[in-house]
This record gives C-alpha cells, sequence and structure tokens, in this order.
C-alpha cells in the first residue's frame, strides 16, 4: 500500500515538474507559474542526481540531491549572469537537457550492473 503512495507521489511531482517547464517555456501566465516552474528548478536535478547514487544510505542521497539542485542552480544563474544572457527560457532549457543526460547515464549505468549481476548468477 505505502509503495502505491510513493508511486502516485512520484508521478504527481512528475506531472507537476512537467507542467512547470511547459508554463516556464511557452510563457503562460498562470497564477501557478512561480510554484511550478520553482518545483522544476529544484526537483529535476536533485532527482537526476539521486538516481545516480542508487544502493546510498536515502537520506545521503536525498542531501546530496538536494545540495546538487541549488548549485546547479546558483552556477547555471551565475553563468548566465557573468555572459549577460540572462534568460528564464534558456535556464529551464539548460536544466531540463542536464537532466535528460542524467537520466541517460542512470539507464546506462543500471543496464551495466544489470548486465553483471546476470552473468555473475550464470556462473
Amino acid at each position: 500500500m505505502l509503495k502505491q503512495h510513493r508511486r502516485a507521489l512520484a508521478w504527481l511531482v512528475a506531472l507537476a515538474c512537467i507542467a512547470g517547464a511547459i508554463i516556464a517555456l511557452f510563457d503562460i501566465d498562470t497564477p501557478l507559474r512561480p510554484l511550478l516552474i520553482s518545483l522544476f528548478l529544484l526537483v529535476v536535478p536533485g532527482a537526476a542526481v539521486v538516481g545516480l547514487l542508487r544502493d546510498r544510505d536515502p537520506l545521503a542521497a536525498l542531501s546530496v540531491g538536494a545540495a546538487a539542485s541549488l548549485v546547479l542552480n546558483v552556477l547555471l544563474a551565475e553563468a548566465m549572469l557573468l555572459f549577460n544572457a540572462w534568460s528564464p527560457r534558456a535556464g529551464v532549457a539548460t536544466v531540463a537537457v542536464l537532466g535528460g543526460f542524467m537520466y541517460v547515464l542512470r539507464v546506462l549505468y543500471r543496464g551495466k550492473s544489470m548486465q553483471t549481476e546476470q552473468g555473475a548468477k550464470a556462473r
């Protein structure tokens, strides 16, 4: 039962993050705009990093994910200000691309470890 609630919450947060990205990229005016865009910018990088840190203590992985999310957003904002290229759309797009890249790394990493585990079982 708890697993179903956790999965439903994960889907709800994912849909909210997707909505935040769409709202930012297409400049949609809605009262939920600040909440959904902030949720996207804080959750996507953190979730991607936590996904790469499987087999770790859950609290430590969440702490590292939150820190990585904040660091990524601050470095991105600093770089955009440094190069005089401030653009909220570009920032959201960059976070989305980096999150997607880390997701691909996670899938490749899990596939590699799954093959290793299957090879070990066959012996």
